[in-house]
């Protein structure tokens, strides 16, 4: 980057960052010392709260003070040990295999390793607290930013204690809000509105800067309902500055990455510069190294909308992300390959079947031990696994375990917790690799190879292989955080070895698995069932010859897009529907307007609430829901009339609607009363209305009451 626009974006930053004095308090002394006061910072707090700028802010400190600072996004890194080290090396300029931490050693100056989104590789806490930062030089300190509070591990143990410093990070304060609102130009009378809204928030209040700074004439007015960000996030897309833009933030909320050639590809747009010079701007849109990707919320919440308010247009931009991500495979070479193909697969996270399983599992991860896979490192675990085999298929199973470990050792995946417990594994077979007699020793692998013998013997450099044993200490192959991380590794190996042929994978719950498997593009393969002792394997199969990788993906993607469940249905015409305090107020405030043309309240959903069921039930047509729905607003105006305090309320709202004048000013006139007068009169009424109805929507009074 030239000098003077790393300087033009250095001071915007600055301009733009408000608060955290503590924390840059904390951090300034720390690199001014001779020796750290502690090596590990642990940076935590909710979603845009201000982490990552926080980070940056670090940054700038340490080109203050001439320590040098090396940014990783845990979002770019696979949590493994491995991709660690290799993420580390490219920031270092370190070519493979040389260690990352000796090029830190031979380099004497203060380095800062600013972690982020630490909450994405949670399952790496545990080897980076007891094996990677123990070798970590003392020039180096460590911060970690994520959204969770550090492990318990950490605080239970002592030495950590001493080299531990942790900062919650918190909403900005009043006077801090005040200040980033004055440096964003908003009008000072807007501030107090603003501040009731966001709390502070740093992200709730940046989208609202953003909101007032593209409608300058706009007073904002705080929104009374839950879902803060959310609802703003609701108005922002709203107001962009053109269809096109928001074609773009729809088409950035989609894919996990976007870059230019992505947007210009997915929109069809020969020149999209601007549009994406305009998405990086936009303050819940930050930049990585492998392109623009939107705040999770954000992301959430616009391709929520966007499915719910023009489906076809998502399945539109659905279909040129795919095709674009298949079009850079065929042109690029293995070293982008793994990272293209996890963006596709990213498409696939509203799967029906992938969403429950893969979301609700991930998270289980986080909030319980993390899990690390490893490969075993002496041959002490070998007896281990075979009395894991033993316990869940039986001796002979666990013989066959051992026959296999002691032939490809180099295929077992295992699974640790942080204690370094055992909690399960995973053996891959190179089917290809066997001989006769080796195949003949496991009834599996006899069945497999007959199968593929029948059906096409492999062609020279084609692989075929078959995940043998795969299972959880305590769960077996039953769904758990080991079981699905297991997944996400099968997944990798289909998608990253070079020259695949075949895969098989045996069940022992067949009636279980089968339908996740088979919608998943596995084919049950009867043919290649097979038992141990007393008991029996269904096993299922793909040939990445017949749906290569890429098609293999781009039918699970059709697949998620032909059965994605409605966001809200609609319910069945006899169906009660269930209604929201602010869905129901807004619905009978369109009954008012339309009490005196009926023909108007066909699509009014106080039709199918409770109120109008319960005097008509549940098969009575439109028409007759309609006159009751009339009947119950008149009648419950009528009851303000009986109280002598609300009877100008009463007559405010029966003039206006129940037996309207021409006009408001009209009713004011003829109740001989100001127009100010009336119209706070009939604002009660209404108010007064709602709360009974209300109440009786809750099932608290009975309609006769």
């Amino acid at each position: 980057m030239p000098a003077r626009l790393a300087a033009h974006l250095r001071a915007a930053r600055n301009d733009y960052f408000v608060g955290r004095s503590e924390e840059l308090r904390l951090f300034r002394t720390a690199l001014t010392q001779d020796a750290f006061p502690f090596y590990v910072l642990h940076v935590f707090g909710p979603g845009g709260v201000g982490k990552t700028s926080l980070l940056r802010a670090f940054a700038r400190l340490c080109q203050d003070h001439e320590a040098t600072s090396h940014y990783l996004d845990g979002r770019d890194i696979d949590p493994e040990p491995e991709a660690f080290l290799s993420a580390l090396r490219e920031v270092l300029n370190v070519e493979a295999p040389f260690p990352p931490l000796e090029a830190l050693a031979n380099r004497p100056s203060q380095h800062v390793l600013l972690i982020d989104t630490y909450e994405t590789i949670a399952t790496l806490d545990g080897w980076l607290r007891d094996h990677f930062l123990p070798q970590v030089p003392e020039n180096v300190l460590t911060v970690l930013a994520g959204r969770d509070l550090p492990a318990q591990a950490w605080r239970a143990d002592a030495g950590w204690q001493a080299l531990v410093e942790v900062i919650p990070l918190r909403n900005l304060n009043a006077e801090e809000t005040a200040q980033f609102l004055r440096r964003r130009n908003v009008p000072e009378d807007q501030h107090q509105h603003v501040l009731d809204f966001t709390h502070g928030h740093p992200l709730a209040t940046s989208l609202v800067a953003d909101l007032l700074d593209q409608h300058p004439q706009q007073t904002f007015e705080p929104h009374q309902a839950p879902g803060i960000i959310k609802t703003l996030l609701g108005h922002f897309a709203q107001q962009v500055p053109s269809p096109a833009h928001r074609a773009a933030l729809e088409a950035c909320a989609l894919v996990r990455f976007t870059t230019e050639e992505a947007l210009r590809h997915m929109l069809d747009m020969p020149d999209v510069h601007g549009l994406f010079d305009w998405l990086r701007h936009l303050s819940f849109v930050d930049a990585g190294p492998r392109g623009l990707f939107p705040h999770d919320l954000a992301r959430e919440v616009l391709s929520a909308d966007l499915r719910w308010r023009n489906p076809n247009w998502h399945t539109d931009l659905h279909h040129r992300a795919r095709q674009f991500y298949t079009s850079r495979l065929k042109q690029h070479g293995s070293h982008t390959a793994f990272n293209i193909l996890s963006d596709y697969t990213f498409l696939l996270r509203e799967h029906p079947l992938v969403r429950p399983f893969f979301n609700r599992l991930r998270s289980q991860w986080q909030e319980s031990e993390p899990i690390i896979a490893d490969t075993p490192d002496d041959d002490t675990v070998w007896p281990l696994l075979a009395e894991m085999v033993e316990k869940h298929e039986g001796q002979d199973s666990a013989q066959i375990a051992l026959h296999w470990f002691e032939r490809q050792p180099e295929g077992v995946s295992i699974y640790r917790n942080d204690a370094g417990d055992l909690l399960g594994f995973m053996s891959l077979l190179q089917l290809h690799d066997t001989t006769p007699e080796e195949r003949a020793a496991d009834p599996a692998t006899e069945a497999a190879w007959t199968y593929l013998t029948d059906h096409g013997s492999l062609r020279t450099g084609e692989r075929a292989t078959m995940f043998r044993f795969w299972m959880s200490r305590d769960d077996y192959q039953s769904i758990s955080p080991v079981q699905s991380l297991m997944v996400l590794h099968r997944v990798r190996h289909y998608l990253s070895t070079k020259g695949l042929a075949y895969t098989f994978l045996p069940c022992h719950d067949t009636d279980f698995w089968e339908m996740i498997l088979t919608y998943g593009g596995m084919q049950r393969i009867e043919e290649a069932d097979f038992e141990v002792g007393s008991q029996s394997y269904g096993v299922f199969g793909h040939d990445w010859r017949v749906m290569p990788p890429a098609a293999w993906l781009d039918m699970l993607s059709e697949r998620s897009l032909n059965t994605m469940p409605q966001e809200e249905p609609a319910p069945p015409p006899n169906q009660m529907l269930v209604l929201s305090q602010s869905e129901f107020e807004n619905a009978l405030r369109n009954a008012f307007r339309d009490f005196a043309r009926p023909g108007k309240l066909h699509n009014n959903p106080l039709l199918h609430s409770r109120i109008v069921i319960d005097a008509v039930g549940l098969n009575a047509d439109d028409s007759t829901r309609i006159n009751a729905l009339c009947t119950l607003l008149e009648n419950t105006t009528a009851k303000l009339e009986s109280n002598p305090r609300d009877a100008k309320y009463y007559r405010a709202v029966h003039r206006t609607y129940i037996q309207p004048a021409p006009s408001q000013e009209k009713a004011a006139e003829q109740l001989d009363l100001p127009f100010s007068t009336f119209r706070r009169h009939l604002k009660r009424g209404l108010n007064h209305v709602t709360e009974i109805l209300w109440e009786q929507e809750l099932g608290n009074i009975s309609p006769r009451s």
